[in-house]
């Protein structure tokens, strides 16, 4: 098999041949580009994610590469062929890392079975362990003139016997992962502790035959004991990470009760495609993203919205994927296929936001580089050290250097970053709130100011027209309505139920409002300065638009909007945490005014356009202040761009179409105060975790090299490591008083 060679040079692609496997599951954007999501085995440490992302963005056709160690995910973006898919696998797998196609239907049997293997190995490893110590206790505590040579060498020979095959058995984890890496000319982070631990057992086999002293099975199998217990920990922590996905995507399994012929028929729900018609019970979790044909009921929506209340949903509703129909059956035509809804997206939302790389991210994957070589480099020079030029013996100058090989370990590096940040994914998706970005919440927790608009943020969005107006005026505004999803909009189509007047060149004009041509005439609904700039204003409290005939009319229709029951709460609890909120709306002064006094923000801002907020929070910036933006994802979307990280209330329905950070579902608030605090709890605790293996590699290396650690405290000191990094990461968890 021809061998890829990996340098800093791009790698030509047409030199690499292997049998077409993967491309019938390549996925195509929008821009043409490919991307798979592969799974990775043997992914122990930052160094594996390192080597991996190297060798394949070395290829020129590769533009994004992404490997998750939590979950064993890599994710490939690239243009051209997508034949290519196979070639990616090929080069990963030369590097000694298995591979296969993700599939979240199987991670529940790869969790288990990595599970089982360890399992045993440490029962095998622990029950040598114990007797061999038995053995130990005795040579230790008794000298060689009392025991007698012949029972000494005995108890030697036992020794060996008892722990050659168990080490040979428990060390397969680390021997098979090694070696496969090592075949491939790489090496990864169990290459050291496979040296450390043969070594060991060869000084100990050699001293047993040649009647020396110098035998540390005890301390051999022990080691393997102690890693083999961190690696177990390890894989219940990646298995932890899986978990989230898993529960989501598992509500896409089964089956569903399709009508087709006016018949129905059982279909797997993978196989549904928009336009179907499916029937659906009390009880039964809705299959697809949809519209309701028949019936009316109430749709519990905790999987995706975190709400515990159920929801009422009536013909031409739309209902969600995973959600459950609790009150009567319903009819519901698919909007969106299987591969498309909005639990899939949500999933898609979790894995970008897992594999985006924030800032200590990338300081993690530099340390990795560095690992390799220096970890090789210092065993090497400390064994040279103390047999060449401190006149010990090979023996012990060997298992010093074994010892630095084993202490020297980046897991708590690579830890560091990843866990947290699986746990506050999933901790905030249990709420409904979901990240985009990587890196949103290591901003979020920078933020000094919040700078919030008004209408469907501090407010509900669904602002009711009050008053009374004609039939002809609202069908007039109805239709140009029509054509608009700003909330004012939404509520004058509301109150229209009659027929829309066919209307000509609609547009809308961003800032303003909408308008179009009716038997020749410009009619204009939008700000008043815009649509009505002669008019003066009919009343200071309520907000309103205009509605404009040319030459003809001119009419005032007022909405009044309601806050959302929290807002109070959360600008108190804002200001708290010692971050300015700040209103920038585009409404009038006095009801923004009003509303700001109510709630106590000093600082408030009004008849602001989308152009002005952006300019707004700019010059903010100026003043190198951290800035959260929470507006509508829609509407606001130059000023959700332009700070430094942006929540938004969003429907179940532009989710992903939305441009900000981190977006939130529900009628309340709080996400934002959550979104802040898990924020602060996790960059808190990332800190910590680098703090940890910082001060762990600071003190153990040097202790190491001056022969102040045996094999076997190395092996101890190595995992607490990991498992201190794992311990503190999970803190996140901890219950917090509930705001």
């Amino acid at each position: 098999m021809e061998q890829t060679q990996i340098s800093n040079n791009k790698t030509n692609f047409n030199k690499v041949d292997i049998n077409k496997l993967f491309s019938p599951f390549v996925k195509i954007d929008p821009k043409n580009n490919n991307s798979i999501i592969f799974k990775v085995k043997n992914i122990h440490c930052a160094s594996c994610i390192h080597l991996i992302e190297k060798s394949l963005y070395t290829l020129k056709n590769v533009f994004f590469v992404r490997v998750n160690m939590s979950t064993e995910k890599l994710e490939i973006k690239w243009v051209g062929e997508k034949k290519l898919a196979d070639k990616f696998a090929k080069i990963v797998s030369e590097l000694g890392y298995p591979i296969s196609l993700y599939d979240v239907d199987n991670l529940d049997n790869d969790f288990e079975e990595n599970k089982k293997v360890l399992i045993r190995s440490i029962a095998v490893s622990g029950f040598a362990a114990a007797n061999l110590m038995l053995i130990s206790v005795g040579l230790w505590s008794s000298s060689f003139e009392t025991m007698g040579f012949a029972t000494r060498e005995l108890f030697q020979w036992i020794s060996s016997l008892i722990a050659l095959p168990a080490i040979i058995y428990s060390g397969r984890p680390f021997f098979y992962s090694a070696l496969k890496v090592l075949l491939k000319k790489n090496t990864n982070m169990d290459v050291p502790i496979s040296l450390a631990v043969i070594l060991t057992s060869l000084i100990s086999l050699f001293e047993t035959v040649n009647n020396g002293e110098h035998i540390y099975f005890d301390s051999a199998i022990m080691l393997l004991f102690f890693l083999l217990i961190g690696r177990y920990l390890d894989v219940l922590a990646k298995g932890k990470a899986k978990k989230s996905a898993k529960e989501l995507l598992s509500a896409l399994g089964g089956t569903a009760t399709v009508i087709k012929d006016e018949k129905q028929v059982i279909v797997p729900i993978k196989d549904i495609r928009a336009g179907d018609i499916i029937t659906i019970s009390i009880g039964e979790k809705i299959p697809a993203d949809g519209i309701i044909l028949n019936g009316s009921t109430e749709i519990d929506l905790s999987l995706i919205s975190g709400e515990t209340l159920p929801k009422k949903a009536n013909i031409n509703d739309n209902v969600f994927a995973g959600t459950i129909n609790i009150s009567a059956p319903i009819q519901i035509e698919v909007s969106k296929s299987t591969e498309n809804n909005l639990l899939t997206n949500i999933v898609k939302l979790m894995e970008k936001a897992e594999i985006s790389k924030s800032k200590y991210t990338r300081i993690a994957d530099k340390a990795a580089k560095l690992y390799t070589p220096i970890v090789h480099l210092a065993g090497l020079f400390t064994f040279i050290g103390w047999w060449m030029f401190a006149d010990l013996a090979w023996q012990p100058s060997l298992l010093i250097a074994v010892t630095v090989l084993i202490i020297t370990c980046p897991c708590a590096l690579g830890l560091a970053v990843p866990v947290v940040q699986v746990l506050a994914n999933n901790s905030l998706m249990k709420k409904g709130i979901y990240l985009k970005s990587g890196d949103a919440l290591e901003k979020l927790s920078k933020v000094k100011y919040v700078i919030l608009d008004k209408t469907g943020t501090l407010t509900v969005g669904k602002p009711s027209l009050i008053g009374s107006y004609s039939e002809e005026d609202l069908q007039i505004a109805a239709s140009l309505a029509h054509y608009s999803k700003h909330p004012f909009s939404r509520s004058i189509c509301d109150q229209f139920n009659g027929k829309l007047l066919n209307l000509e060149n609609v547009k809308e004009i961003i800032g303003c409002g909408m308008e179009g041509y009716f038997k020749g005439k410009l009619l204009k609904l939008g700000k008043k300065n815009w649509s009505c700039p002669s008019q003066k204003d009919e009343n200071e409290i309520f907000s309103e638009i205009w509605l404009s005939v040319e030459n003809e009319k001119k009419i005032c229709f007022s909405f009044e909007d309601q806050l959302r029951k929290d807002t109070k709460d959360v600008i108190d609890e804002i200001k708290k945490l010692g971050i300015t909120p700040i209103i920038l709306s585009g409404d009038r002064n006095e009801v923004v005014k009003r509303i700001a006094e109510h709630l106590g923000i000093n600082d408030y801002y009004s008849e602001f356009s989308i152009e002005m907020k952006s300019e707004f929070i700019r010059k903010l910036k100026l003043q190198n202040k951290e800035i959260l933006m929470v507006g509508d994802g829609l509407n606001d979307a130059p000023s959700l761009a332009e700070a430094d990280v942006s929540i938004s209330p969003s429907t179940a329905m532009d989710i992903t179409q939305n441009t900000a950070d981190i977006v939130f579902q529900g009628e309340k608030l709080f996400p934002i105060i959550s979104c802040i605090k898990v924020a602060k709890k996790s960059v808190l605790l990332i800190k910590q975790n680098f703090l940890m293996a910082v001060i762990y590699n600071i003190f153990a290396i040097p202790m190491a090299i001056i022969g102040l650690v045996t094999p076997l405290i190395a092996a101890i000191a190595m995992s607490s490591s990991s498992l201190f990094v794992i311990g503190n990461s999970f803190r996140l968890n901890l219950k917090r008083k509930k705001f």
